[in-house]
């Protein structure tokens, strides 16, 4: 690829390798006047990502090409340096959301030489791409419309048939993953810390007022199965007609806001309470959600424990102080077994369609 073409996908291995022939020192890209645009860029790149796009404007000549790809390494410093899995993931995203709005332009050849990056098994015929199911399975699994199911697609010989954008669409799922799991960097250098650290304070700040704009965290689709016990516990005497502790209606109410609930979901748990009142109640949830300018967030364990809410403790309750940290927690391994079924369902196809192939073969010989 060229120059050009490097600066807008900084992430794939041949610009790596391109930054990396430049031969710039670490103290030269922190410190030297030459690369303080390629500085400056990288701020505002990890700035953008925090309004969840980055804008990639057209670069020309040698001076903004270099600033534009050397600007991404040193915002990966900077994600790095922040150490939040929540803005990593905010990050990536970000970044995966630009690389899609220029990759749907892109001709085929080039989307293929993207996808072969992060061995991706795909070839494009007259006006469609045949992708491996396996890679199919792999970027499509986050994807929550139905379209997106294997049973929804056409699918034959091991090959998805999918169009041009669909191919940007999961290659964007490539780019996001990549970037994600890049993270967290084992060991930063001293001098890194030390520059990044007043850059690195002020994206925080920017950070904790998203989040308190936003509210919920990036949880996903809510899946009340995964609650903690002490929220479980609380949903189920709401919804039992008990009357809620005031200190459990808000630890209840400010856990389901911040896990992705809207204030109409909520307010229709609390319905049946003996002394429900609309009203009022919708007042108190839209005042815990920030209505007055101050986001809640739900208490830790410790404090749960002191007003008696502790509920159903279980042994992954031993390693958790909040119930936030379970319910992420238990999403990972849920997520984590569903990896695992998958991948022993591959094998099974896998094998499967070995022994097709056998069988087709000695059936030819059959024949001849």
């Amino acid at each position: 690829m060229q120059a050009d073409e490097l600066a807008y996908y900084p992430f794939i291995s041949e610009a790596s390798t391109h930054v990396e022939n430049l031969g710039i020192s670490l103290d030269s890209l922190l410190n030297s006047r030459a690369y303080r645009a390629a500085r400056v860029r990288g701020i505002e790149r990890v700035k953008e990502a925090l309004e969840g796009e980055i804008r990639k404007p057209p670069v020309s000549g040698e001076a903004q090409i270099l600033s534009e790809l050397l600007s991404y390494p040193f915002a990966r410093m900077l994600v790095a340096c922040v150490d939040d899995q929540l803005f990593t993931r905010r990050y990536a995203l970000a970044e995966a959301k630009a690389a899609y709005t220029l990759l749907r332009n892109e001709n085929p050849a080039f989307l293929l030489k993207i996808g072969e990056d992060f061995g991706i098994s795909a070839d494009f015929k007259t006006s469609y791409f045949n992708m491996h199911f396996t890679d199919y399975i792999r970027f499509s699994n986050s994807l929550k419309d139905p379209a997106w199911k294997l049973t929804n697609r056409q699918f034959r010989a091991g090959e998805v048939k999918i169009t041009r954008e669909e191919f940007a669409r999961l290659l964007e799922e490539a780019v996001r993953e990549h970037i994600e799991q890049s993270f967290p960097i084992p060991e930063i250098p001293a001098e890194v810390t030390s520059f990044c650290a007043p850059y690195v304070a002020e994206i925080k700040d920017q950070f904790e007022i998203q989040k308190k704009k936003f509210g919920a965290t990036d949880f996903g689709t809510v899946e009340p199965e995964l609650f903690p016990p002490c929220i479980s516990h609380a949903l189920a005497n709401a919804q039992g007609g008990v009357n809620l502790a005031h200190s459990m209606r808000f630890a209840m109410t400010s856990f389901l806001l911040s896990v992705g609930m809207s204030v109409d979901e909520i307010l229709n748990l609390f319905n049946i309470s003996p002394d429900f009142d609309a009203e009022k109640t919708l007042y108190q949830i839209e005042h815990i959600a920030g209505a007055t300018g101050n986001v809640y967030k739900p208490p830790a364990c410790d404090t749960m424990r002191t007003y008696g809410n502790c509920v159903g403790k279980d042994r992954l309750c031993e390693k958790i102080n909040h119930p936030l940290a379970y319910y992420e927690k238990k999403i990972y391994l849920k997520n984590r077994e569903r990896e695992k079924e998958e991948e022993k369902e591959t094998e099974k196809k896998k094998e499967a369609g070995k022994e097709e192939k056998k069988k087709s073969g000695k059936e030819k010989e059959k024949e001849s």
